[in-house]
């Protein structure tokens, strides 16, 4: 990535969208919206907004596609702490922003919500969950 964001306005910039599960690898290609092809093979993870090629005329920048979501706001710490040990039993993406919880559009959480009459909304958005790491030995 050559830039975090591109200083050049809206009109000199050119989109590449990815679903969120392209920024998770390391090799993939895409074609930008003026039909430029890209193939990756990254040292490191792309970031939405980030600056992956520049010509004199543009700026080329990847964008993540908004994603389904369950969003639910905790109405008190206690509240939060119980949300998020059954939630994290489901093994699911989560993100926590601004109050609220967003967890992976899926079935289980749907079912979880209801079982618990958690209030809920569903709503499209760039998510970024939390990044799991493996329990210590």
């Amino acid at each position: 990535m050559l830039l975090d964001c591109s200083p050049r306005p809206a009109a000199e910039q050119v989109e590449l969208m990815a679903e969120r599960r392209l920024f998770l690898k390391r090799r993939w290609r895409g074609v930008a919206a003026d039909g430029t092809e890209f193939g990756f093979d990254l040292a490191s993870r792309l970031k939405h907004g980030g600056v992956i090629h520049q010509t004199p005329e543009a700026d080329y920048i990847v964008h993540q596609e908004p994603e389904l979501v369950y969003q639910i706001r905790p109405s008190s710490a206690d509240e939060a702490a119980l949300m998020g040990w059954k939630i994290g039993n489901l093994h699911l993406g989560v993100q926590i922003i601004d109050g609220v919880i967003r967890i992976t559009h899926d079935v289980a959480v749907l079912q979880l919500c209801e079982r618990e009459g958690w209030a809920f909304e569903e709503i499209s958005v760039i998510f970024n969950p939390l990044r799991v790491t493996a329990h210590a030995p």
